[in-house]
């Protein structure tokens, strides 16, 4: 028997023996001995529950000390190992050697593997190379930029498989994936403003200038469009086949009389009209939302014959007659002498935007094959193609003959023909249109 069983048993045997020696009625004695039970009971679940508390204060403790412990051992071990694990790191001693190998190149052979200078590489270096560096971890050391750059490039100038371009460079094939994104981002977000924009100031002075120069007055540049070709997309890929029957995205972009992109617009399926790729541009809203209708500054415009004629974009036949958009006269018509020359002089003028796609695609060629990379990267991977071709052209980099007789081997992709717009109706812009048919000449004398 336990103790306090014994215990209990002596003080009843003692209380009960009190009561018969007292002649309390015998009635009372079982009351007596029920209270003294309940009190016991009570007294025995008060010292369970402190027992247990106590086991569980003590449990909490050990796991602590022992958590503690833990993390000291391995606050010690992190810092008396070396941080060089080479069990994650793979052996890539042929992309390593020609790395190594294209530090040495000179300029001829670095333009050749990359498409820019040295020069142009450094300056595009120091322009993204602080958005693009990684944290160095215990595990490996990131790759530097230098390198994360030189693999972007490689890619948007061949646009060749991942795993070539790992091998190449001493990477994993995830990773070029990765950097390649990081990087197209990278240019997007910080250059895209300070080198693509329309003509404003001093420089829309000497774009009208320079295409009066070219025998067209008013003009700050020329519209067109191109397609790009792509993989066929997961979601909705008839959308994307274009009247030659391959899959593409539509860039439409304005240029200046420099061959650089002024305006960017990238990403519509390629079997939208240039009409519609327009209208829901912010180029379009830009303008039509400005009370006169105008895309640059009233106060440029001059008048002609009482008509004032504003500085506007030049364009093809598939894009609407605006004020802020001229187009030449329909060649399904028969045209005057005016008509024609005007015609003819605005192509001529116009030709910049052919000479701007030939020279982006030429040196980019991701850009003319399907490469692997997903529909809704396209459009950032056209934006970043853009602004490195305005780099380029800023910085002098010249554009390589050679690049220009791969653009047009076999195999590559041939653009669809240009559909004519005929949904303009008889408005301002027509007015001004003949306008400068009719006094061309002494409106480029003005």
């Amino acid at each position: 028997m336990e103790p306090d069983t014994e215990e209990s048993s002596s003080l009843t045997a003692a209380l009960l023996s009190s009561v018969l020696s007292l002649n309390v009625p015998s009635v009372f004695d079982s009351q007596v001995l029920e209270v003294y039970q309940l009190q016991m009971a009570r007294i025995r679940q008060r010292r369970v529950r402190e027992m247990m508390e106590r086991d569980r204060r003590r449990r909490h403790y050990l796991r602590r000390r022992r958590a503690f412990l833990l993390s000291s051992m391995a606050a010690v071990f992190s810092l008396i190992t070396s941080t060089s694990r080479h069990v994650w790191v793979r052996n890539r001693s042929p992309g390593q050697n020609f790395w190594s190998e294209a530090k040495s190149f000179d300029n001829d052979q670095w333009k050749a593997q990359f498409r820019v200078n040295r020069t142009t590489f450094d300056y595009l270096l120091e322009l993204i190379g602080p958005s693009i560096v990684r944290r160095k971890t215990n595990y490996r050391k990131p790759i530097e930029p230098r390198r994360r750059l030189a693999v972007t490039l490689w890619w948007f100038a061949r646009s060749g498989e991942y795993r070539s371009i790992a091998n190449m460079f001493g990477v994993g094939i995830a990773t070029v994936c990765t950097m390649v994104r990081q990087v197209t981002s990278a240019i997007v977000d910080l250059l895209y403003q300070r080198f693509v924009s329309l003509p404003s100031g001093p420089r829309l002075e000497i774009t009208i200038q320079a295409f009066k120069d070219r025998s067209y007055p008013q003009c700050a540049g020329a519209i067109g469009a191109t397609h790009i070709p792509i993989a066929p997309p997961r979601d909705n890929p008839d959308d994307y086949i274009n009247s030659n029957g391959w899959h593409s995205v539509i860039l439409q972009a304005v240029v200046d009389h420099n061959s650089c992109f002024t305006d960017v617009y990238a990403g519509w399926p390629g079997s939208t009209s240039s009409v519609t790729v327009l209208s829901s541009s912010d180029l379009y809203l830009k303008a039509e939302d400005r009370p006169d209708g105008y895309l640059f500054p009233r106060d440029k415009s001059i008048m002609s014959d009482g008509v004032e004629v504003p500085v506007h974009l030049i364009g093809d036949t598939s894009f609407p007659l605006k004020p802020w958009l001229i187009k030449a006269y329909s060649q399904e018509h028969q045209l005057s002498s005016e008509q024609q020359h005007f015609t003819y002089t605005l192509n001529s003028a116009r030709s910049v935007v052919d000479t701007a796609f030939m020279r982006l695609k030429g040196r980019w060629r991701c850009l003319l094959k399907k490469n692997d990379i997903d529909v809704s990267m396209m459009p950032r991977v056209v934006a970043a193609c853009c602004i490195l071709h305005n780099i380029c052209e800023i910085q002098k980099d010249c554009f390589l003959p050679e690049w220009n007789i791969e653009m047009t081997s076999p195999g590559n992709f041939v653009q669809p023909d240009t559909a004519q717009y005929d949904g303009d109706a008889y408005c301002s812009a027509e007015v001004i249109r003949d306008t400068i048919t009719h006094n061309l000449l002494s409106i480029l004398q003005y």
